[in-house]
């Protein structure tokens, strides 16, 4: 995919300005481009470690989604189940795996992610700002490995510098009104 190409289909998700209008163009964007079967949104409040997942797009019916309709407790075992979320939580960079059953156990536990997603390959991009995890964008692929290009892991990068501030400013709305 060209550059142009990317930027034509990722141009007018960025125009509205506003979270949900914006979250809900890009997540088909980005599994356009990206070729991925599913990509979900998961958001939280690093004050209260609650979490949601409001946003999931999915290739096809057979994929199945990964939505919350309300605001839930982080597990506290989490972190020591999941290495992936444990790295967001220390605001590393985020993570591409290209194989989830053949992954560096320090890495992904691949018992939890087939488990919990059923996804074969991933990334794990991480929305941080001031040290804080405020949310996780993941779109994956089931079925087969992927080789994720330097082109998948620029547009990662960009859109995460992009939607961060908007998470942020959808959490905070969403959080100030419960």
């Amino acid at each position: 995919m060209s550059s142009h190409t990317l930027q034509t289909d990722l141009q007018d998700v960025w125009l509205p300005d506003e979270p949900d209008a914006v979250f809900s163009a890009l997540l088909p964007a980005l599994g356009k481009i990206l070729q991925c079967d599913r990509c979900f949104l998961y958001l939280r409040n690093p004050a209260t470690k609650m979490g949601i997942v409001p946003y999931c797009w999915t290739r096809s019916d057979e994929i199945p989604t990964v939505l919350d309709s309300d605001w839930k407790a982080e597990p506290e075992s989490l972190p020591e189940e999941d290495p992936l979320f444990a790295a967001a939580l220390r605001t590393e960079a985020s993570i591409f795996v290209e194989d989830v059953e053949t992954a560096d156990p320090k890495v992904v536990n691949s018992t939890f992610e087939q488990r919990e997603f059923g996804h074969r390959a991933l990334v794990h991009a991480h929305l941080c700002q001031d040290g804080q995890l405020w949310g996780i964008l993941q779109p994956c692929i089931f079925g087969q490995p992927k080789e994720w290009t330097d082109l998948d892991r620029t547009v990662i990068d960009q859109v995460v510098q992009k939607i961060t501030p908007l998470a942020i400013a959808y959490i905070k709305a969403a959080t100030a009104s419960s």
